[in-house]
């Protein structure tokens, strides 16, 4: 360890006032230090926005299940947790079963409940009134007021078949009145009500975008597949009984193990156990992308400390030449760097607010609004912005305050000073070891399938981006050689030196353009898996659809039986095949598993078997060959299923097929689907023509029978593709959108190097400006520049992002995603995105330059 360098100040004297001297620094370079905020408040909005976000949607869910009012609450019982979202359970309760409650010690009241999702008000204006993708859920209306959430706000209650009540948010949107006659679609046929009255779901009214219509008990009880049943029982206690004493009777009463009893805290808990477990993972998904922007952010706060302290090398030599020790020269840095954090996190915790709106919108935009109440802003979101702006400040603020520490007290008494420079050979090393080591864990996610494959990718990726971080240095000056090697044969002098500028020192040009380089690799990725996807789609519907038309909601929601039924009545019509998807439990494993009609099956999807055929489909069950080589399954043995209802049945594999992404692993024929429990609603129909019908003389007979059903689209099969793909576009725009704050910090972090070395080269420009250049010239040479260092960035960055995005395609190969496509033209238009990002960077550091009086900056030292 070398010594402590003498101090060349008398020992009479103190040494100086650190506090003074760091609260004077930044005061002068306040403006410096703003932009570098302006990282931390973007980084920090987005995290608090995150936050605010999905505290809000909690707050939503929390509220509409808080408004269970029964004591006890009876449930049939599920023989599994589906795991799939949108799968539901016909399982109910006899009707007996209320009368066998009422009857328990302890118990004030029993009264069965229906609920029954698919119905669904149409508007005055024609469209299904409703957030997209929130259920029209129909439930029975009870006078006993201990035991409804349903407060009448208008009207009175339905007491007979034609008759409704509708949720008030539903009856604005709608536009219906009291005494209305109200269209309303149903999972049997689209029909009319009177309106009745309009009631008041809870305390707060809320019901997350959903719909909710209110029936009398017998023309509810119509909805449910089997008659004279319940979908549950409320119970209220008697004065002076618990409700866990009270559960506890109840369930000596019923037959043990076909249905579930909950007290209220213990229904309220699991109702809202499925929307906070995706809550979770909703919001880890938003806080990495929080987390690109944060990590994108701390290149820019690294840059701009590291710059302004080559700027005050003389003044930190001097505070060194009067008694400041190293230690002293490094907090007084940090604690710049705290109070930058402290003001961005402050800031960026409110503009939390406006990020959690643009959050809401972002997701409106692409298809998955959710309707919620007013912003939620808890302790945690502020106590995490303020960790959160302090710390990735204070790390990213540490190398260079440690730098400022080795300034020598000498160095004060020199006219050519500069902070010392390390050699690039480490970083070279390290480099290069983390991208192999990215590289190997890449090529070995090849050999991979599943879930375990997307983790090696995800690992490859964050190795391979550290190496390229910490290689660009090395690159740096070769690639802009490259990329600027035109500059001076087009801009003359001026190009040779924006080009000798970008060059001059590669960490700082690496720093600035890794931001971006970040970013766009993503941007690359996801652009690559989305244009698979969207490949893969389209060659599937060419491969395997057969039907001349597909009938599905926007939102792949399930509907009604009754529109198949009204399209297999029309003459222009062969057959329709219906589809369905829900789970069932095949070796202790939850499965995903589709219900199609084997009579019409091959018309509508081509599917090419490996052994058997759909012949024995009525009876049986088809598996994908994956899944039959897994285990070791072949035509005529037997697998055992249990479906969510708990029936059970032993199925023989009728046929092993080749991997189809419109059938998924198992296939069961719709009567055992329903014969054990399914759901009867459909997912797609497939509408085959009958021999000699033009499809474009047929479609306006079969989209006249679907104009009852304006929830559904009746699509051929570009209509199809176009749909699926719309889909994944919406889902990569809303990536797009996450990770477009990333790409903005990579932006101001652009602007203020460039305006920082402006600053730091003001000599050099008074001297350029003495010797002839005009302002003109200088502003072209300052936007060449960050121009160079942009397309630097993106271009690294774009080049890993299709690697990525390759390597991703074939790790999920397996699950569907078998067509390569790389989107070549959206790639070119981000590069050169990236050299007008770079234009419009220096706008603001060219102009800077341009007006810097000559005489003062030859003069300054």
């Amino acid at each position: 360890m070398s010594p402590e360098p003498v101090s060349l100040a008398p020992a009479s004297e103190k040494t100086p006032d650190m506090v003074r001297a760091t609260l004077r620094n930044l005061l002068a370079h306040k403006l410096r230090l703003l932009l570098s905020a302006v990282a931390v408040v973007l980084g920090v909005s987005f995290v608090s926005g995150s936050l605010v976000f999905t505290d809000t949607i909690r707050k939503t869910f929390d509220d509409l299940f808080a408004s269970v009012t029964a004591d006890v609450t009876v449930s049939p019982k599920e023989a599994f947790d589906a795991g799939f979202s949108g799968t539901v359970s016909t399982a109910a309760l006899p009707a007996s079963t209320v009368q066998t409650v009422e009857s328990v010690e302890g118990v004030e009241s029993a009264v069965g409940d229906v609920f029954v999702e698919g119905v669904q008000i149409i508007g005055t204006d024609g469209d299904v009134v409703g957030v997209s993708g929130a259920p029209g859920i129909a439930v029975n209306w009870t006078d006993n007021e201990n035991l409804t959430s349903l407060t009448l706000a208008d009207g009175r209650p339905p007491r007979a078949a034609g008759e409704i009540a509708i949720d008030a948010d539903t009856a604005e949107k709608s536009g219906y009145r009291v005494g209305d006659t109200v269209r309303l679609l149903t999972p049997a046929l689209p029909t009319t009500a009177e309106l009745v009255g309009v009631f008041r779901f809870g305390s707060s009214g809320g019901l997350a975008g959903a719909t909710l219509t209110a029936l009398d008990t017998a023309t509810a009880q119509s909805l449910l597949p089997q008659p004279d049943t319940f979908t549950s029982v409320s119970v209220a206690a008697q004065e002076g009984v618990s409700d866990t004493v009270l559960r506890q009777r109840v369930r000596e009463a019923l037959p043990d193990g076909s249905v579930v009893v909950r007290t209220q805290a213990q229904q309220t808990e699991e109702d809202s156990g499925e929307i906070e477990s995706g809550l979770q993972f909703f919001n880890i998904v938003l806080l990495v992308f929080a987390g690109v922007s944060l990590f994108v952010g701390s290149f820019m706060i690294l840059n701009t400390f590291s710059m302004l302290v080559a700027q005050r090398t003389r003044e930190l030599a001097l505070l060194r030449a009067l008694g400041a020790s190293r230690r002293q020269v490094t907090r007084s840095v940090l604690a710049e760097a705290s109070v930058v954090g402290v003001v961005g996190g402050v800031v960026g915790m409110g503009a939390g607010l406006l990020i959690a709106l643009g959050l809401k919108a972002a997701f409106k935009a692409s298809g998955l609004e959710i309707e919620t109440g007013s912003l939620v802003f808890r302790p945690r979101t502020a106590a995490w912005s303020l960790v959160i702006g302090v710390v990735v400040t204070l790390v990213a603020a540490y190398l260079p305050a440690r730098r400022a520490s080795r300034v020598a007290p000498v160095a004060a008494m020199r006219d050519d000073i500069a902070m010392p420079t390390k050699s690039l050979r480490w970083r070279t090393v390290i480099g290069v070891v983390l991208t192999s080591a990215g590289v190997v864990v890449l090529v070995g996610s090849l050999s991979a399938s599943g879930q375990r494959a997307a983790s090696l990718v995800g690992l490859g990726v964050l190795l391979t981006i550290l190496g390229a971080i910490v290689l660009s240095p090395v690159l740096s000056r070769p690639v802009i050689g490259v990329l600027g090697a035109l500059y001076p044969r087009l801009f003359g002098t001026v190009g040779r030196l924006a080009r000798d500028n970008a060059q001059r020192n590669p960490r700082r040009t690496a720093a600035t353009s890794s931001a971006l380089m970040v970013g766009l690799s993503l941007v690359g990725a996801f652009g690559v898996l989305a244009a698979s996807i969207n490949a893969s789609i389209g060659g599937l519907i060419d491969r395997a659809l057969g039907a001349d038309y597909v009938v599905s909601s926007p939102q792949q929601a399930p509907f009604g039986a009754g529109v198949a039924t009204a399209l297999e009545r029309l003459p222009e019509v062969r057959s329709v095949t219906r589809q369905r998807f829900g789970a069932a439990r095949i070796d202790g494993s939850t499965v995903f598993i589709a219900a199609a009609d084997p009579a019409s099956l091959a018309q509508s999807i081509t599917v090419d078997y490996s052994a058997g055929s759909a012949a024995g489909l009525t009876k049986g069950l088809l598996v994908d060959q994956p899944t039959a080589e897994a285990k070791s399954w072949a035509v005529g043995d037997r697998v055992d299923l249990t479906f969510l209802g708990g029936a059970t049945a032993s199925l023989p594999v009728a046929g092993i097929y080749e991997p189809n992404g419109a059938l998924g692993p198992y296939v069961v024929s719709l009567d055992t689907w329903e014969d054990n429990g399914g759901d009867t609603r459909d997912s797609f129909l497939y509408v085959n023509l009958a021999e000699g019908a033009a499809p474009t003389d047929a479609r306006p007979t079969v989209a006249e029978v679907l104009a009852a059903y304006p929830n559904l689209d009746l699509l051929d099969h570009a209509g199809f593709k176009e749909q699926q793909r719309g889909q994944v576009n919406q889902l990569l725009f809303l990536i797009y959108a996450l990770l477009a704050l990333a790409i903005l910090i990579a932006v101001l972090g652009i602007v203020n190097t460039l305006a920082l070395s402006v600053i730091e080269r003001t000599r050099e420009i008074g001297l350029l400006r003495a010797v002839g250049m005009s302002r003109r010239q200088l502003r072209r040479m300052v936007r060449l520049e960050s121009v160079v260092i942009s397309v630097f960035g993106a271009a690294l960055g774009l080049l890993l992002g299709v690697l990525f995005g390759v390597l991703l395609q074939r790790s999920l190969a397996g699950q569907g995603i078998n067509d390569l496509a790389i989107p070549t033209v959206s790639l070119l238009v981000f590069l050169v995105v990236a050299g007008v990002i770079g234009v419009l960077a220096a706008i603001w550091p060219a102009r800077r330059a341009a007006r810097l009086d000559v005489l003062r900056a030859v003069t300054t030292e």
